[in-house]
C-alpha cells in the first residue's frame, strides 16, 4: 500500500480544533489498514509569527514542498492586528499559494437537504444546490505589480494594485474549470467584468476560445461577475461549475457559502499542475471559514468543512473517490440524524461540541465501511 505524506498546519483560531477532528480520522484510517498515511505538524500564521516572527518558516515551507498534500486549519485573529504587513498571517498562506504554486481553487457549495432551513434564502431556492465555483488563485489583482502606496505630499497618499492576467494563466484554469464541468452536469458559467476592464476583455477572449478548440462538448456561459453575484442568489441552482479570477472568485465563492447556511460547513481545495513525470500535483486543503477567534478554545467549531476539506483531498491527490464519497455520506448522515454545532442548531436539533460532532461522523464512516 503506498504511503501518502501529510503536512498538517492547524493555524490559528479554531484551526487547532477542527484539525483535531481530522487527525482521528486519519489515525482510524492508518490504524484499519484502509490507507496509510505519515504525518508532519508546522506553524502557520499568528503562531508562526509568535514562534519565528514570520507568518511560515523556509523550514515549514520545505515541508509542504516535500508532501503529497498539506492539511490547512485557518489563520489570523485580532491579535496580530499590528504585525508588520510582509508577516501578517495571510502572507503564510500566500506563500503556500504561491511557492508551491496552487492555481486553482476549488470551492464547492453544498446545500445539505437537513440543512435547507438555515440558508437564509427560501428552501426551495437552495435544497438540493450543488455547484462548483473555481477560482484562479496565483494572478490578478492580489499579486500585480505595482503594488504601491505613494506619499503626494499634503496629506494625500495613492494606493495601486495591478489587475494582469496573461493567456496561459486564464487557459489552464479554463480547462481545470471545463474538466470538472464534463464530470459533473456538463455546463460552465465564466464570470468577469469584460464591460470596464481589459483584463476581463482577454478572458472571456480566451476562455471562449479554449471552448470551441477543446470543450465544445460542454456547454459554455459567459456572466458579468456582478450580475453572476446577483444571479448567485437570485436562483443559483442554474449554475453547475463557475470559473472566475482570483478577485471575483474571492467575492463570489463567499457569497455561495453563504447559500448553505453556514460558512462553517464548505471545504475547499488548492491544486498545482500535474507532474508530466509523476503524475501528481501540489495540493492544499483548507475549509472556508477562517479563524473564528472568538469562538477558540470553547468547543463550538464546526468541524465539518475541514473534515470535508480531508474528503477533498482523498479525492483530488490520492484518487480515492469512493472512501471521499463515504467520508461525504457520514456527513450527511449525522447531519440527517439531527445533530448539530452552534452554528446550525436550529429548533428540535441535538447540541454537539466540536468533538461530539468529529466522533459522530467518525462513527457514520466505521459504519459506511463495514
Amino acid at each position: 500500500m503506498a504511503t501518502h505524506k501529510l503536512l498538517l498546519l492547524p493555524g490559528d483560531g479554531i484551526g487547532p480544533e477542527v484539525m483535531a477532528e481530522v487527525k482521528r480520522l486519519i489515525d482510524w484510517l492508518n490504524a484499519q489498514g484502509i490507507a496509510h498515511f505519515e504525518t508532519e505538524r508546522g506553524l502557520v500564521g499568528g503562531s508562526a509569527y509568535d514562534a519565528d516572527k514570520v507568518a511560515i518558516t523556509d523550514a515549514t515551507m520545505a515541508l509542504a514542498q516535500a508532501s503529497d498534500a498539506v492539511i490547512f486549519g485557518a489563520v489570523g485573529g485580532p491579535k496580530w492586528d499590528q504585525v508588520p504587513y510582509d508577516v501578517r498571517p495571510e502572507a503564510g498562506l500566500l506563500r503556500l499559494r504561491k511557492d508551491m504554486a496552487l492555481f486553482a481553487n476549488l470551492r464547492p457549495a453544498i446545500c445539505y437537504p437537513a440543512l435547507a432551513d438555515a440558508s437564509s434564502l427560501k428552501r426551495e431556492v437552495v435544497e438540493g444546490l450543488d455547484i462548483m465555483i473555481v477560482r484562479e488563485l496565483t494572478g490578478g489583482v492580489y499579486f500585480g505589480e505595482p503594488k504601491t502606496i505613494t506619499d503626494l505630499g499634503n496629506g494625500q497618499k495613492r494606493a495601486i494594485d495591478t489587475q494582469v492576467y496573461d493567456t496561459y494563466e486564464i487557459e489552464r484554469i479554463a480547462r481545470v474549470a471545463f474538466d470538472l464541468a464534463r464530470k459533473r452536469r456538463n455546463k460552465l458559467t465564466s464570470m468577469e467584468k469584460r464591460n470596464v476592464m481589459k483584463s476581463g476583455v482577454l478572458w472571456n477572449e480566451v476562455v471562449t476560445q479554449v471552448h470551441a478548440r477543446e470543450y465544445k462538448d460542454v456547454q459554455l456561459e459567459h456572466q458579468l461577475a456582478d450580475s453572476g453575484g446577483m444571479n448567485l442568489v437570485k436562483w443559483p441552482k442554474q449554475f453547475d461549475v463557475i470559473v472566475t479570477d482570483n478577485l471575483f472568485g474571492d467575492m463570489l465563492s463567499d457569497i455561495a457559502a453563504m447559500l448553505t447556511g453556514s460558512l462553517g460547513m464548505l471545504p475547499s481545495a488548492s491544486l498545482g499542475e500535474v507532474d508530466v513525470k509523476t503524475k501528481k500535483r501540489k495540493s492544499l486543503f483548507e475549509p472556508v471559514h477562517g479563524s473564528a477567534p472568538d469562538i477558540a478554545g470553547k468547543g463550538l467549531a464546526n468541524p465539518i468543512a475541514m473534515i470535508a476539506s480531508f474528503a477533498m483531498a482523498l479525492r483530488y491527490s490520492f484518487d480515492m473517490g469512493d472512501l471521499a464519497d463515504k467520508v461525504d455520506a457520514a456527513i450527511a448522515a449525522v447531519l440527517a440524524s439531527g445533530l448539530r454545532t452552534a452554528d446550525i442548531k436550529s429548533e428540535g436539533t441535538t447540541a454537539a461540541n466540536t468533538t461530539q460532532m468529529g466522533e459522530a461522523i467518525l462513527k457514520e464512516l466505521q459504519a459506511l465501511h463495514g
